[in-house]
């Protein structure tokens, strides 16, 4: 939550029951408490208006699959170059004289 450890947020948790003393505690609690139900419901609410609106497709996405941390831009540049998924270069067995062939790199960008 937020880059905080455990050990961070007791201490936090700690310094706020000292500052705010025992009177305003249960006070502030209860308002936590509050807000916590509320964003609740509000991303239940969200997730519920985003399923009607999908349809019942939205059940089938398969979210894994979208993920943008699983592209490769490279593959995704040569796929759309050569029209279809990547395939190996394939070198010429024979070559003609004068004809020189350059070496091909598949990791160049």
């Amino acid at each position: 939550m937020f880059g905080i450890d455990a050990e961070k947020l007791f201490v936090l948790l700690i310094i706020g029951a000292l500052v705010l003393g025992p009177d305003k505690l249960p006070e502030y609690a209860a308002k936590f408490g509050r807000l916590v139900r509320e964003l609740r419901r509000m991303a239940s609410g969200a997730q519920e208006q985003l399923r009607e609106e999908l349809g019942p497709e939205f059940d089938d996405i398969d979210w894994k699959r979208l993920d943008p941390r699983q592209y490769d831009p490279r593959r995704i540049i040569r796929e759309a170059l050569l029209d279809g998924p990547a395939q190996p270069p394939q070198t010429p067995s024979t070559k003609t004289r004068g004809e020189t062939a350059a070496p091909f790199d598949s990791e160049a960008t």
